[in-house]
């Protein structure tokens, strides 16, 4: 943390002109405030904007942000265009769509690697450009999974890529991510200059051409092979330890009892995955279920302690000596193994399993957990669960439509839902076609475009009534709400000035190139940090005053805050698409920097470059 301090604030002592007013002062407290909130995530990311939201009204004559402004969040141009896009999306979800496409890829390119890398690179970066990059990443992780077990590749090989291609595609329209929307926003308010939906398309062109052809024939050989290639999931959550099969003699002591009473009477790390009772399986939460003599019991339990219940529990070792994911299908009953990781926003984070009663909500039993390329299999009632964690779980076919309707978590698993609305394929995409088309050849606002494009996908059924509120991502829509009275304070109490003069006179006599160059890099750095969307308000008032101050060109100014916020490719926790894929992937903190450091260097040199070249400086 310190380390953002001094990159920033040692600027402040070496600038003469503008003085530091208690106006300035108090803002840069709660600017520091916040650096210390968002990199820390004491709180939610959400819940820190609001609370950011709440400090800069109570101290308005320092910050000249009054509540209606406050409060004006909520009802910015960016935030309902990004609510909107959230609801488009879902309509090309219920699709299926993209499952479709997976499945054709995966038997088009069986026998062609490269071919099937370059497919999902290109599928992942130009479906960004007209759909959320993060809803993209969403709907092809399962997809990505299912073509690595069909052609034997490592999920390992295709996930990162996928969320990088994403990041470069969102960069190619308007509506490609949040944090476009957001700085069109910022944009206007500034310099009077909204983007336009097609405003960075040439530019994003060059971006995603030129990371793609970095991942395709550079980045792909440096992605390690985390997952070992049509692995059973019971081998790579390296659960071959703690998964056995007992049978219930007839002196054990838990016959008559229930199997809630047991396990709450035990001091022991055991789960009672399934009972097994003349050939019917009943697969966990079997709380109230009732132990009989010669129940077959599959449990999750070190080897010690299985060795300990043999003695004290009656019990015995069944014939079958190895468990594995085929034990876990149970038709009749629509129960199978799956892994769901948790993002960043879920709720239960902080808390454990057992705190959070995940078995009951979910009515599904955690059998591990993935961290940072490493498995968790003893006492997982009492990990304090973290964003990116991937949960190896028993699901019933409700549990698994809970977890995909919840944007907080993300299924690792191809749906063969029958309820894909495939007849309303046309549609959805026709509607989010003439969405970008009005807005795009000036008919009409994006905002106008995208609340008449859900209307349509509403009454047309690409997207059913009670859907529209669970496909929006709250904490995204109060993430943005919060932070845009921060760069109204800044703006307006001087601050972003301030920084500006310091930073001229720090840089002597910089080019403007040079100086696009370092705004770019910053505002990477700190985006590694921090939310993308966050530090746009920050950077963006910063960097039109010192192009102001520079002679400069405003608009390529904020265009580098505004690429390189999108593009954050150093750690997982830089972007909410590399938190999805970190645990599907296996992938170590540092696996990101070893694949996305050169790409984040090819893209700070074309993004440069290529602004002077479309824009000028």
């Amino acid at each position: 943390m310190p380390s953002v301090f001094l990159t920033l604030f040692p600027l402040l002592a070496q600038s003469a002109s503008p003085i530091l007013t208690p106006d300035m002062f108090v803002v840069l407290g709660i600017v520091g405030v916040a650096l210390v909130l968002f990199v820390s995530e004491w709180l939610p990311l959400d819940v820190t904007a609001i609370g950011l939201m709440v400090l800069v009204i109570i101290l308005e004559p320092w910050t000249k942000v009054t509540p209606t402004d406050g409060v004006s969040g909520f009802a910015s141009t960016a935030t309902i265009t990004v609510l909107a896009m959230f609801i488009l999306s879902e309509g090309v979800r219920q699709t299926g769509l993209l499952q479709r496409l997976g499945n054709q890829i995966a038997t088009y390119t069986d026998r062609n690697p490269l071919k099937r890398f370059s497919m999902i690179v290109g599928m992942s970066g130009s479906a960004a450009g007209i759909i959320n990059n993060t809803p993209v990443v969403a709907m092809m992780i399962p997809m990505v999974s299912g073509i690595a077990k069909k052609t034997r590749t490592s999920p390992s090989k295709l996930l990162m890529p996928v969320s990088f291609a994403a990041m470069m595609g969102g960069t190619l329209t308007l509506i490609g991510t949040s944090t476009n929307i957001l700085a069109s926003d910022v944009s206007e308010r500034l310099i009077g200059r909204p983007f336009g939906m097609f405003e960075f398309t040439g530019l994003g062109a060059l971006v995603l051409l030129f990371g793609s052809i970095y991942l395709i024939f550079i980045g792909r050989h440096l992605i390690p092979e985390r997952i070992k290639p049509e692995e059973d999931l019971t081998d790579e959550f390296e659960m071959a330890g703690y998964l056995s099969e007992v049978v219930i003699r007839d002196d054990s002591p838990l016959v008559g009892r229930t199997v809630e009473t047991v396990l709450n009477e035990m001091d022991e790390d055991v789960d009672i995955v399934q009972i097994i009772r003349d050939n019917e399986v009943f697969p966990a939460p079997i709380l109230n279920k009732q132990f009989r003599v010669g129940d077959l019991l599959i449990l999750r339990t070190r080897r010690d302690t299985l060795f300990h219940l043999m003695d004290t529990a009656g019990l015995q070792p069944a014939a079958k000596a190895r468990i594995t994911e085929e034990d876990f299908d149970i038709e009749d009953k629509g129960e199978q193994l799956v892994e769901v990781v948790l993002l960043s926003e879920n709720p239960m984070l902080g808390e454990t399993i057992r705190s959070s009663l995940f078995t009951q909500r979910y009515d599904a039993l955690v059998l591990a957990v993935r961290r940072r390329g490493m498995n968790f299999t003893d006492r997982i009632d009492e990990i304090p669960l973290q964003g990116g964690d991937t949960l190896l779980l028993q699901a019933s076919q409700r549990a698994m439509k809970r977890f995909e309707g919840n944007r907080t978590f993300v299924l690792i698993q191809e749906s063969e839902d029958p309820a894909f609305r495939r007849e309303k394929t046309g549609l959805a995409l026709g509607i989010v076609a003439a969405v970008v088309g009005t807005a795009g050849l000036g008919i009409t606002s994006i905002l106008v475009s995208a609340l008449a494009g859900v209307f349509a996908m509403i009454v047309t059924g690409c997207v059913q009534a009670n859907e529209i509120y669970k496909s929006v991502d709250w904490s995204v829509i109060f993430l943005l709400a919060g932070v845009i009275p921060l760069g109204m304070a800044m703006e307006r109490s001087g601050l972003a000035e301030y920084l500006a003069y310091a930073l001229a006179d720090a840089g002597g006599n910089l080019s403007g190139i040079t100086l696009l160059f370092v705004f770019y890099v910053f505002t990477s750095l700190i985006t590694q940090v921090i939310s993308n969307n966050a530090s746009v308000i920050l950077m963006i008032p910063v960097a039109v005053e010192a192009a102001r101050l520079a002679d400069a060109n405003a608009f390529s100014f904020i265009l580098a805050v505004t690429f390189a916020a999108s593009c954050a490719l150093l750690t997982p926790v830089g972007y909410q698409t590399n938190l999805m894929v970190y645990g599907p992937g296996g992938y170590r903190f540092t696996d990101f920097l070893r694949v996305g450091g050169p790409l984040q260097i090819v893209l700070a040199i074309v993004t440069c470059l290529g602004i002077a070249m479309i824009y000028g400086v």
